[in-house]
């Protein structure tokens, strides 16, 4: 699964390597994204840009905003088979940014957080989905989920589950703003290549999502 991540890359950054149509403004630097919690999704619309929106998708159909809580992530192999996911798989996907996420490993009764990134430093995109529910009193609410997939061999240390984390080059296939069909799209969600992501023990400081700084992603010291 993923439940933790950040994103601290400055709006330029974002603009270039995901080549928005206009630059974002300055974003405050989040250490210790939780669910439930706002997000930025780029959505597969004509124009690419930086929208708000929640994580945990909230279904255009639903009747109650809460079942968003249980939808934080979407595993890839069954978004064809629960028809909550299968709609906007075809119709509905975006990028998330991020700069890293956090698993925990397990070791008898503690969990020790771990914060994974690429090796370059670089930003990266899980892959998402996005809807817009209407509440019958209030503004409409933009929400979002993670896909998740088989964790590959640096992720497979501290869990069983891994977020999908698309290649550049399939940027465009999966932000095209067309319906597309399953076939063309789950080749897509794959893990990401090991060789590529480096994981390190952090502080247990991210353990809470009230702890929102940089010492969520310093280290931990041996």
């Amino acid at each position: 699964m993923c439940g933790r991540f950040s994103l601290t890359s400055r709006a330029q950054r974002l603009r270039d390597r995901f080549a928005l149509a206009v630059a974002p403004d300055e974003i405050d630097p989040r250490y210790n994204i939780a669910p439930t919690q706002p997000v930025l999704v780029i959505p597969n619309r004509t124009r690419r840009m930086l929208r708000p929106a929640r994580w945990g998708l909230i279904p255009n159909w639903a009747k109650e905003q809460a079942i968003g809580q249980r939808m934080i992530n979407a595993r890839a192999e069954t978004l064809t088979t629960r028809s909550t996911f299968r709609a906007a798989l075809e119709r509905r996907r975006c990028l998330i940014p991020a700069d890293g996420f956090y698993e925990w490993q397990r070791d008898g009764r503690q969990r020790a957080p771990f914060y994974i990134h690429r090796r370059d430093g670089e930003p990266f995109a899980f892959a998402g989905l996005w809807d817009v529910w209407y509440p019958p009193d209030a503004d409409p609410i933009a929400s979002c989920t993670i896909i998740t997939t088989q964790p590959n061999d640096v992720v497979a240390e501290l869990h069983d589950r891994m977020p999908v984390i698309l290649p550049a080059e399939a940027y465009d296939a999966w932000l095209t703003p067309a319906p597309l069909s399953p076939d063309a799209l789950l080749p897509l969600l794959v893990p990401f290549p090991s060789g590529e992501l480096e994981a390190y023990a952090v502080s247990p400081l991210v353990n809470s999502p009230n702890n929102e700084e940089p010492g969520c992603i310093v280290p931990a010291i041996s």
